[in-house]
């Protein structure tokens, strides 16, 4: 898809593709300044996972107990074995859906037996290399349901909210609802100003002290409330007992076959979000710190923490964004982070268990509010609507299938309509572009649209040139990205060059958008030549206008503006 002056380099091995992150970093060399830099921001982001846990898995069906058992063991492992330098694994807000609706049909022992098959799959998809199908995931169809699932998580926070009393609340959304207005009257005052009062502190400190652990200051601070003062609300200690202050010994779930096949379906939707929700987190990782991680050497990693956090009778465990993201903000050099991570959650357990019965319910639906609401990527959905009816269709039907019928069916229709508008909109290229056709001619000849360029002034190795033939869409991000993704700080300019291709769907802008935001980190100017006007209107609805990115006619032209920006840096310098 991409020429380039580097020869193509040979199938990766066994090795190359499994070893685990934590070895190539201890390979690199690890000493005590990388220890404590791992330390800190293990803390840190412990800190974050501490009221998230808790939070994640009452939502979900699960005690606040079997939250912290899915972080401790289960995101250990994720650090121990993964493909992703900075993955911070644990429970996480996509999966409250499916574990509710699993935990409601077939009890806890159905969770936890579903959670270690899909531990096994997720295994079985590492090492079977199908990583990389995964993303494959049309851009759409993952805003659409993220976002279908953020307005879900909200919708189950209601009843603790408000402090509802409400026995029995349905799953079904439009069953929820009449069911929540039945029991208005029922509204405790005092949960109100602790869930108003949780989400307030967590927005307010996210402002104006934004390295400040605002999660566990808003808990930590309703908590105290409740203690001192002894509000009327339920807390973690009057309906779950507390939390114990330790691990319980491992044992294996209910293996016969009846069970198995009952779960079963369950366990496909764990595997299938769970491979999603893993690598989307990872690629988040390497956009913010240009490493590249190993899907399927994750997926094994994700699969191995599964069985692992069932044995403890853990919940499911995924990458999680968030806490990834605060792991790479706050300084980690490696796994040894995620890893430390899992050690200090355990110490609190052990010392400050006690402590947690006195958190109110109200607080942590304030917490898992704001999660919500952060899962709902508005920037990113008003890009797809101004995209255009494709784009918007695929996402508002992801969107609505996640909210009231199932997610898998959700990703499933996504996916497909994804599929089927690429096929149409490629129809329409071929015939607009019947004049030019896509087997190259020769080089010479002046109507191609791909003019060549001056190949001296492009050897500058502070100038990288990449052209990119055929269409780029969701299923051509993966190994383009891979390529454009090797920006070095040595660069200067990176031209892509658009001039034989003909059609750009939101997928593939969006991974030029990555990479654009990628390259003014590293202060590298980049350049998009020879797109068409429908092209060039696809990246200005993303976002990609300067001073982000540069544009030009033909290569020729970024080269000479690539260099005489290059001399008037050096002479200023």
């Amino acid at each position: 898809m991409t020429d380039q002056t580097e020869a193509p380099s040979d199938a990766p091995s066994f090795a190359d593709l499994f070893t685990p992150k934590l070895v190539t970093v201890l390979r690199e060399g690890y000493g005590l300044t990388q220890l404590r830099t791992d330390a800190i921001a293990g803390l840190t982001v412990a800190i974050v996972a501490v009221p998230l846990s808790m939070a994640i898995a009452i939502a979900s069906g699960a005690t606040p107990a079997q939250g912290l058992y899915t972080a401790i063991v289960g995101g250990f492992l994720v650090s121990l074995l993964g493909g992703s330098r900075f993955q911070i694994g644990g429970p996480a807000g996509a999966f409250i859906v499916l574990v509710a609706a699993t935990v409601a049909a077939h009890g806890m022992d159905g969770l936890i037996l579903a959670t270690f098959l899909s531990g096994l799959m997720l295994a079985a998809a590492g090492f079977l290399r199908l990583g990389t199908f995964i993303k494959f995931i049309p851009f759409p169809v993952t805003v659409g349901f993220t976002a279908g699932i953020g307005v879900i998580i909200f919708a189950s926070q209601i009843k603790d909210l408000f402090g509802l009393a409400l026995d029995h609340e349905p799953g079904a959304l439009l069953e929820k609802f009449p069911a929540l207005w039945a029991v208005r009257d029922s509204v405790t005052p005092a949960a109100v100003v602790l869930s108003v009062t949780t989400v307030g502190i967590i927005l307010g400190l996210r402002r104006w002290h934004p390295h400040w652990p605002g999660m566990l200051i808003a808990v930590g601070a309703a908590a105290a409330a409740t203690a001192l003062i002894g509000l009327p609300v339920e807390t973690i200690g009057t309906k779950f007992g507390g939390i114990p202050s330790s691990l319980p010994m491992p044992s294996l779930p209910d293996l016969s076959l009846d069970k198995i096949m009952a779960v079963l379906p369950a366990a496909l939707s764990f595997t299938l979000l769970g491979s999603i929700e893993s690598l989307l987190s990872a690629v988040v990782a390497d956009g913010m710190t240009g490493r590249r991680h190993r899907s399927n050497c994750e997926l094994v990693a994700q699969g191995v923490a599964n069985v692992g956090t069932s044995l403890f009778g853990g919940i499911c465990v995924t990458g999680t964004i968030a806490r990834t993201a605060t792991n790479v903000r706050a300084g980690a050099h490696g796994p040894m982070a995620g890893m430390l991570h899992s050690v200090f959650l355990l110490l609190f357990m052990l010392i400050a268990a006690p402590l947690a019965a006195f958190i109110p319910l109200a607080a942590l639906a304030g917490v898992l509010a704001v999660v919500a609401w952060n899962m709902i990527e508005k920037p990113a959905i008003a890009i797809l609507v101004r995209s255009g009816w494709g784009e918007a269709t695929v996402l508002g039907a992801t969107f609505f299938l996640t909210i009231f019928r199932d997610l898998t069916e959700a990703i499933v229709v996504g996916f497909a309509l994804g599929s089927v508008l690429f096929i149409q909109r490629m129809s329409k290229t071929t015939a607009i572009a019947t004049h030019t056709p896509f087997v190259s001619r020769d080089e010479a000849d002046t109507d191609h649209p791909r003019a060549t360029y001056q190949e001296d002034m492009a050897a500058s190795p502070a100038v990288v040139v990449y052209r990119i033939t055929g269409a780029l869409f969701f299923g051509a991000t993966a190994s383009i990205g891979s390529v454009l993704d090797r920006i070095q700080d040595s660069h200067k300019a990176l031209i892509v060059d658009f001039s034989a291709v003909p059609f750009l769907d939101s997928t593939g802008a969006n991974m030029i958008e990555g990479l654009a935001h990628k390259a003014q980190k590293r202060s590298v100017a980049l350049w998009l030549t020879g797109a068409s006007r429908d092209i060039q209107r696809v990246f200005v609805n993303h976002g990609l206008k300067r001073p982000l990115v540069h544009y030009a006619p033909t290569v020729d032209d970024a080269l000479a503006q690539a260099s005489a920006d290059n001399d008037d840096r050096q002479d200023a310098a």
